[in-house]
């Protein structure tokens, strides 16, 4: 199988390319594939021919996306919208990662896949019409939902939570993070696992699994936590672990005591029935996968 990997170097593209490797991988970076420039996406991909497209390359800078609505929106909507045009026209099959900020946040139970989607900011709209151009190609796609992303090691690693608040706790010895913003955190292992289980049964298999799931799926760990939560967590596994922090206090905050310049969604929980139903797969807890990554991240700052 000649699989095209883009966002080589980041999280889950990172992750994910060691884990294919008994493939024929093309790892796209940016110099091979940029995806601000969707108007060539199309040559570029009759020279490489996949059989398989997976896409977790994105604009991820959420913040700075409400300045960069045209960028963000080649970005994440333009060109998945390429990929997916050609994809369908040859059919071959596309794997495109999305996101819990195509909800409002509004719900007091884990999102649906069939949930009316609202997008608070620029960057959670320019991924949900990602979602809606792919849809509309009509070919053979799965979309990936997933939330609150990390990863210890990797060749993206420095800006992410885990290794953000790794730094802080060394640094500082009070931590505020925010307490009302509720989700499940997502190590990138997670993530690539699920999607090498997926398509490790082969196209036509993985075909027959997209349709079944109407080419969406939520995939995240399961139980949920906070920011605050989550941080916490962090600081005792690392303490626990041998590592020495500054770090005494982790103090809840609201989300109005940390301004930032897009709005979060307070609930990212993500319901994970589909995931189960149509692929097996279910995920550890956020509290077993963050053990695994405090495991790799100890070694490295011990």
């Amino acid at each position: 199988m000649r699989i095209l990997l883009t966002g080589a170097t980041g999280q889950v593209g990172g992750v994910l390319l060691p884990r294919l490797r008994r493939h024929d991988v093309l790892a796209a970076d940016r110099a091979t594939l940029d995806l601000a420039r969707p108007e060539r996406i199309a040559d570029v991909l009759d020279r490489l021919a996949p059989d398989l497209i997976i896409n977790p390359a994105a604009y991820t800078a959420v913040d700075k996306a409400e300045d960069e609505h045209d960028l963000a929106m080649r970005v994440n909507a333009g060109a998945p919208e390429a990929l997916a045009r050609w994809a369908s026209a040859r059919n071959v099959p596309l794997v495109h990662f999305s996101t819990d900020y195509v909800f409002d946040g509004s719900h007091d139970r884990p999102w649906r896949e069939d949930d009316a989607t609202g997008p608070l900011s620029v960057y959670g709209a320019s991924k949900l019409a990602g979602e809606e151009a792919i849809r509309m190609t009509g070919g053979t796609f799965l979309i990936v939902r997933t939330s609150w992303v990390y990863v210890a090691k990797g060749t993206n690693k420095s800006a992410n939570f885990l290794r953000t608040i790794a730094r802080l706790a060394r640094e500082r010895k009070e931590l505020r993070i925010v307490v009302d913003q509720i989700g499940a955190p997502t190590p990138a292992a997670v993530i690539a696992d699920a999607i090498t289980s997926m398509v490790a049964g082969g196209l036509d298999a993985f075909r027959a699994d997209c349709a079944r799931a109407n080419g969406l799926v939520h995939l995240a760990t399961s139980g949920e936590t906070s920011w605050h939560g989550f941080a916490a967590a962090i600081v005792d596994g690392l303490k626990a672990r041998g590592v020495k922090l500054a770090a005494e206090q982790v103090n809840p905050i609201k989300s109005e005591e940390y301004p930032t310049r897009a709005t979060r969604p307070r609930n990212s929980r993500l319901d994970l029935s589909r995931l189960q139903q149509v692929f097996g797969i279910k995920p550890p807890s956020w509290r077993e996968a963050l053990a695994l990554e405090l495991d790799q991240l100890a070694d490295e700052l011990r």
